[in-house]
């Protein structure tokens, strides 16, 4: 959530916090498959709650024919080398066997998304005019916009009739509040039609008043159609008491998920009078005990299981381990804490046959800059992050961002515009995290298969069967690109390979500032029949072999 400098957040679950001290701003060992309602839109997908194993013992090998042929190779990816200087740090031989079963997930072509600030909805440089913003967007794949943060309770004030924002709004400057109406969302439509994206919405609960969100919730639905994946009622609403964090309270003492139940309960009912078929998504919250309350609540829509995770939100205070340390950020336990944590959320979810969301999320809600903000490391977290995520059950991320100036605005965001501190050109910019998420928003969806890692170093491996029968790979070296040598792979196959096509996201080290990037350039990758093939790919070869460059994240699919 975007945050003015005088919210700074603290804790206020009982249980360890996932949230905000605030911004401005794998394989798992079981997993159980998400269940979803038949309402649900793109981004969501169908099932029934199963228990599988993400790893399998082996791979058959199999032979082809000797009639067989295939066409030759003659177009290789140009792999940068390791870093100049010896010696370097030997890596372990890294071996990935892939199998043909299914985990029982599956990667949505939305699965990544970015949240905002609900008074974003103003803000005229989101606009399908605007080039460099549908590029971004489509950047993604087929993106989720959540509009929410602090702001919707705090500086959002909606109306359809022209009404003056009210003087108990107040903001800031970089922060300001704001009105938003009908011809807003016209202007954010023409955007997500121009990008292909799609839109979640929020109400404020703050001021509570349920007939001004059912008025938001009509003219949503009827601009929006089936782009408007849900509403969700407030944010964070497990911090509406009295605090430390945020300018004013909201709530008095004693503000429980029970008396937000009551209160979210009237808001749906009235939403559900103009806008019956809108999903309504929370309880968006930091504070995993909300979440079973949530489940039980009994409306008319609907629901979806959506919280905010910011794993690494210790700043000045909390656990050695909680701190947005670079160290922290690349602890082998990182991995394993982020996705235990979402398994607790899945497991609600699915036995409720609810979607689950993450709608607000980054590495750190922590004021400012730390060590981690803007760097390559955070590029090679969100990608294993948000991949993760998908395979333990989460259908949809959204990665909270920031439309101020790449000047001056909150380091976390993984978009930013060019121009002076608040004086942007129009120009979206993607930080180092944008280019993880491109990554994943590259793969296309699919189903997650099971495998095995063995070696490597530091590296999670994943991958998905396509619609059209092939195979899609990744490979996360999270080994140090300036120290590392290179790691060679031998990656098993569930079938005889004819071609394969690869693209991957590099980065000089660590700590360097915007230096990702993707096949050497500034966007996504290109389209899978414009990528060249693997370094040293045989085809009708089963089992591949080939040298992987430390710190990089690497896409092949191959076609049998």
């Amino acid at each position: 959530m975007v945050q003015s400098p005088e919210e700074n957040q603290l804790p206020t679950s009982e249980t360890k916090p996932r949230k905000k001290a605030a911004w401005i701003v794998s394989a798992g060992a079981a997993v159980v498959v998400l269940g979803v309602a038949a309402f649900v839109v793109p981004p969501l997908f169908v099932g029934d709650p199963v228990e599988v194993e993400t790893t399998v013992a082996a791979t058959s090998v199999l032979t082809p024919t000797a009639a067989k042929t295939y066409a030759p190779v003659t177009n290789f990816y140009k792999q940068l080398g390791p870093p100049e200087g010896s010696p370097l740090t030997p890596v372990a031989p890294q071996t990935v066997t892939v199998s043909t079963d299914k985990v029982g997930t599956k990667l949505s072509l939305s699965q990544v998304g970015l949240s905002l600030e609900a008074t974003d909805l103003a803000d005229p440089l989101l606009s399908g005019d605007n080039e460099s913003v549908v590029a971004r967007l489509k950047g993604l794949g087929k993106p989720v916009l959540r509009f929410g943060g602090n702001a919707v309770d705090r500086r959002f004030f909606w109306t359809s009739t022209g009404e003056a924002l009210p003087s108990s709004y107040v903001g800031t400057k970089p922060n300001p509040a704001r009105v938003v109406g009908p011809d807003d969302f016209t202007r954010i439509n023409g955007l997500l039609e121009k990008a292909d994206a799609y839109i979640s919405l929020s109400v404020n609960l703050g001021d509570y008043n349920p007939e001004r969100a059912a008025d938001l919730a009509k003219y949503g639905a009827q601009i929006f159609g089936k782009r408007l994946l849900a509403i969700t009622i407030g944010n964070e609403p497990n911090g509406f008491a009295p605090n430390m964090v945020l300018a004013h309270a909201l709530r008095p003492n004693g503000y429980t998920a029970a008396d937000f139940g009551k209160e979210a309960k009237v808001y749906a009912d009235a939403i559900y009078k103009v806008a019956p078929n809108v999903p309504i998504s929370g309880p968006g919250t930091y504070a995993a005990d909300w979440a079973s309350a949530w489940v039980a609540l009994d409306i008319k829509q609907p629901k979806i299981l959506t919280f905010h995770n910011y794993p690494l939100t210790g700043c000045t205070t909390g656990l050695a381990a909680d701190q947005p340390t670079m160290a922290n950020l690349l602890a082998p336990e990182m991995h394993d804490r982020s996705i235990d944590y979402h398994k607790s959320f899945v497991a609600k979810g699915n036995a409720a046959k609810m979607p689950i969301w993450v709608d607000e999320t980054g590495i750190s809600a922590c004021v400012g800059g730390n060590e981690t903000t803007k760097t390559y490391a955070s590029a090679l977290w969100s990608t294993d992050y948000a991949l993760g995520s998908a395979q333990v059950g989460v259908s949809q991320l959204d990665f909270h961002s920031s439309l101020i100036t790449c000047k001056g605005g909150p380091p976390m965001s993984a978009v930013c515009f060019d121009g002076e501190y608040l004086k942007p050109t129009g120009v979206m910019q993607g930080r180092a995290n944008y280019f993880g998420l491109s990554m994943v928003g590259a793969i296309g969806g699919g189903e997650f298969l099971k495998l095995n890692n063995d070696g490597g170093g530091l590296a999670h491996s994943y991958a998905l069967q396509q619609s059209d029968g092939s195979t899609t790979v990744v490979l996360i070296n999270q080994n140090n690109p300036e120290t590392a040598a290179q790691t060679m792979v031998t990656l098993k196959l569930p079938n005889i390979p004819a071609t394969a096509t690869m693209t991957q996201m590099t980065g000089t080290s660590y700590e360097s500032e915007d230096s990702a990037a993707i096949d050497g350039q500034d966007a996504g990758p290109v389209s899978n029949d414009k990528q060249p093939a693997p370094m040293d790919f045989v085809p009708g070869k089963q089992s591949q072999t080939f040298p992987l460059t430390a710190g990089t994240v690497t896409l092949m699919n191959f076609k049998y």
